[in-house]
């Protein structure tokens, strides 16, 4: 028979189940008469016939059986039949399937919705074609950690490099667009013409840069995100063609990306120009400076591996065409990581660690539910005694609770559904800024088929030790079910159960504890400045009509003053680059008495070019010398104050003030030296946990350019917040086209430089609290089952004199000698599993013993309180009426 007319016939016994009954039924009784008609053929009568016939056919209920198992539905059957019957069982037992539901649908959604976030970042493939082959390279810094390349280094190995069909190079890029309803800064790139090719993408509408767009000089085109063209433009694809005004200059768009392109190295980017910048040029350009991110696609047959070797074999022999500074020389190499690495970054610890503790939680899920199958299989002991003696199959009854087991599991993965769906919610909410991917986190098809896996293996891994338990009930077992030797048995299973759920809940708990002691640490921790009433935000210049350097710095003083008289400002000043925001900038250095770069520096620092009142408007201390003044923006010598830990380290125990030194673009010039005349307090500039606070102060309009991207710090008498409308109101005043951003107080970004630590422990802090909760409702399941299967032992002692205290002392050791034993077994466990949040702690050992001791008492709180309750009502009970009902 064909397969499709088998499948046919399946389903019609299926679907007509009555009628294929029927035909089945007529079959073998028109076999049962053709076997009688030939027994009559060969002489028998017709009585002897039929007698002759029943006995070569057999029962005809058991024919017809044999023949309908030959048939793949009776399997299917089979099985609906075993899920009518779970279906059945569960709703007979309406408490204990609420809670069991209840309990899987909190382990199952929690797991989904941590899915849903790992998956875009750490499992799917980019949505790049062939992305496999994308790979950043980086430079090494000092400590061997990624640092931005320079354009110089791409430039060379564009042309000498043979592992990749092409490199692109990528710069940031913040425009302000105008002449469309209020200013606005956009985040966007400026990009090597090769840009979108070696993504493998092209705009939608218009084409994509040309070699020629990339010239020193060359023309001003920009290709926009389908997502800007919508918000500001009402999603007119006819812009092509037509400009745009950016920074007060008019830019060509040639192009808009397709709606689904998603820039994974920098999400927000909404506008793409060419970079333009030179392939020759000299060492102290903006060429040189590592701020540039290096992409390359590799060849089909080429590996990172072989690219790296070959870029470090380039590094090792330089070339006179492409000279080389000395904090770019290449000597060390480059990292050659996979985009999907690259674009993880700083996620990658955090998101780990979070999925260990979801699967640690999922496990204490199992843990629970199958504490409470194992107990109402004992329940059930008689049934399954009754089942076997009656005829049914190991087998068959294995297939049966197995069968509940799944059935509670999908029944708690559709309900863990919508624990996924708000999980997501909150996680998006929760979410550090700067997460890769964010807007692809979401339920969808790969989520739904992971919750559909993870139900099913959740079901058969929990159903496994209730399965075997009762297919090894026999008949005198069940009854005697209440006996003290078979209640022994089935302790032992629970009882490892307990201890093992307690064990889990430990980790969590030492999880959610280090991380708790690191943040305490890390906001512990002095920025260098006073953050407390302080409102912070970007300015930023209109473009021409401040072309000049004089020009804008003007216009920022303008800006100063007329933000100074706001009422309830008590301090206003400007910086190029803001402690805590993000903001980096940094210049190497070189003092005339002393080395420029020791063994083991990396030879530069930060550069802020300030208005002389930063100081005392941030609280930065003045340790030596004096403090930029007046005299220093309008004449006199150039002056420089530099940090502490500068200071420190080049000249030790030595007075640094009246030292010579150039920063930046001076440095290897002839341009005069630059004297220190001041040494104030170090600041955190790149995160609280990080200890570079080399830095060095200039006035504003000093240095080499006046930015034109300036951050506004003004600290206030009341609240900061209150008074950002004000400060605005003072700011467009000077100049209504003014674009103003990330308007924000000092003490929420210093929140901010957390914000992955703090995101991570909110997550494994609810799930400890949750581990907590089901390993004292175990706890509590298994000393309550323990008083009722030995009531009667308890009322005998109770008759033999044994007092309260005693049994209340009983009961409650019996559970914290479970808790002992898992608080062990946890405490060895918490040590190898704290290795997987070392790079989330900062000034706190792994193996923190306040911690540790903090978690044990706290889990041993619960653990007493889990016990006292089932002791309490076993110390209560009447050995009179348990003796009488014995």
């Amino acid at each position: 028979m064909s397969l499709w007319r088998q499948l046919a016939l399946g389903m019609r016994a299926l679907v007509r189940r009555q009628t294929t009954d029927d035909e089945l039924t007529d079959e073998v009784r028109h076999y049962m008469d053709l076997t009688t008609a030939a027994y009559v053929a060969r002489g028998y009568d017709r009585d002897a016939a039929r007698r002759a016939a029943q006995l070569e056919v057999g029962n005809m209920t058991v024919v017809r059986e044999r023949v309908r198992a030959y048939g793949w539905e009776n399997i299917v059957a089979e099985v609906l039949g075993d899920v009518r019957f779970a279906a059945r069982r569960l709703r007979a037992n309406p408490g204990f399937t609420v809670v069991s539901v209840l309990t899987l649908a909190l382990g199952i959604g929690a797991t989904t919705a941590i899915f849903s976030a790992v998956n875009p970042i750490l499992l799917a493939s980019l949505p790049y074609p062939r992305a496999e082959q994308l790979v950043v390279l980086d430079d090494r810094g000092q400590d061997g950690s990624p640092r931005d390349a320079t354009f110089g280094t791409y430039a060379e190995l564009r042309a000498r490099s043979r592992s990749f069909q092409s490199l692109t190079v990528v710069d940031r890029w913040q425009p302000s667009l105008t002449g469309t309803n209020e200013p606005e800064r956009l985040q966007g790139q400026r990009v090597s013409a090769s840009y979108f090719r070696v993504l493998g993408v092209a705009p939608a509408v218009g084409r994509d840069f040309a070699d020629a767009d990339d010239q020193v000089g060359g023309p001003r085109v920009a290709v926009l995100s389908d997502r800007l063209v919508q918000r500001r433009f009402g999603g007119d694809r006819s812009l092509v063609g037509r400009t745009v005004k950016l920074d007060d200059n008019e830019y060509l768009v040639i192009g808009i990306m397709p709606r689904q392109f998603t820039n994974v190295l920098a999400p927000a980017v909404d506008i793409w120009a060419p970079l333009q910048e030179r392939a020759r040029a000299d060492f102290n350009s903006r060429e040189w400076g590592h701020h540039y991110r290096l992409l390359g696609r590799l060849d089909a047959s080429v590996s990172p591996d072989r690219a790296r070797r070959e870029i470090d074999a380039i590094g090792r022999a330089a070339v006179p065409e492409f000279p080389r500074p000395l904090w770019a020389n290449m000597s060390a190499g480059l990292l050659v990581r996979p985009l999907r690495d690259a674009m993880a970054g700083e996620a990658r610890p955090m998101l780990l660690a979070i999925v260990g503790a979801v699967i640690v939680l999922l496990a204490i899920v199992c843990v629970n539910v199958t504490n409470l199958l194992v107990a109402r299989a004992a329940q059930r002991r008689g049934e399954f005694a009754m089942r076997v003696a009656l005829g049914a199959g190991r087998g068959r009854l294995l297939r049966q609770v197995l069968t509940e087991s799944v059935l509670l599991a999908g029944i708690g993965g559709v309900c863990g559904l919508a624990v996924a769906n708000v999980g997501v919610g909150a996680l998006v909410a929760l979410s550090p800024p700067g997460l890769p991917r964010i807007d692809a986190i979401g339920l969808n098809g790969p989520v739904f088929a992971f919750a559909l896996i993870v139900s099913a293996l959740v079901g058969l891994t929990m159903g496994v030790i209730p399965a075997v338990a009762a297919t090894r009930t026999g008949l005198q077992d069940g009854l005697q079910h209440m006996s003290r030797r078979t209640a022994g048995k089935r302790g032992i299973a629970r009882n490892v159960l307990v201890v093992t759920e307690v064990a889990l809940a430990l980790i969590l708990l030492v999880g959610a504890g280090l991380l708790m002691r690191s943040l305490e640490r890390l906001f512990a921790v002095a920025p260098g400045f006073t953050p407390s009433r302080l409102l912070t935000m970007q300015v930023i210049d209109p473009g021409r009509a401040y072309r000049g350097d004089t020009a804008r710095r003007l216009y920022y003083e303008r800006v100063a003053e007329a933000v100074r008289h706001v009422p309830g400002v008590t301090a206003v000043a400007l910086t190029s680059q803001l402690p805590l925001s993000g903001d980096v900038d940094g210049y190497g250095y070189e003092f005339q008495s002393t080395p420029s770069v020791k063994a083991g520096e990396d030879g530069s620092a930060f550069r802020y070019a300030v208005t002389p009142p930063y100081f005392a408007t941030m609280g930065i201390p003045l340790r030596r010398g004096r403090l930029l003044d007046v005299t220093d923006v309008r004449g006199g010598d150039e002056a420089i104050v530099i940090s502490e830990s500068l200071a420190r380290r080049k000249f030790g125990d030595q007075n640094p003030i009246g030292q010579r030194v150039r920063f930046g673009p001076e440095t290897g010039s002839d341009r005069p030296w630059d004297v220190v005349v001041g040494v104030v307090g170090d600041v955190k500039q790149e995160s609280l946990a990080l200890g570079q606070t080399d830095a060095f102060y200039v006035a504003m309009g000093r240095w080499w350019w006046v930015d034109n991207v300036q951050s506004l710090v003004v600290r206030t008498s009341g609240d900061p917040a209150a008074l950002a409308p004000s400060v605005k109101r003072a700011i467009w005043s000077v100049d209504a086209n003014q674009p103003i951003e990330r308007i924000v107080s000092m003490d929420a970004l210093i929140e901010r430089t957390a914000s992955q630590r703090r995101f991570a422990l909110v997550v494994i802090e609810t799930f400890a609290f949750a581990a907590l909760l089901l390993a004292a409702i175990g706890i509590y399941g298994v000393l309550s089952g323990s008083v009722t299967e030995r009531m009667r032992e308890i009322g005998v002692r109770s008759a033999l004199g044994a007092t309260r205290g005693n049994i209340l002392g009983l009961i409650v050791w019996q559970g914290m000698a479970l808790t002992l034993l898992g608080v062990v077994i946890g405490l060895c466990a918490a040590v190898a599993a704290s290795r997987a949040i070392i790079s989330l702690l900062f000034g706190v050992s792994r193996v923190d013993p306040v911690t540790y001791v903090g978690v044990v008492v706290l889990l041993a709180g619960v653990s007493m309180l889990a016990c006292w309750l089932p002791a309490w009502r076993a110390a209560r009970v009447d050995p009179a009426i348990t003796l009488r009902s014995e």
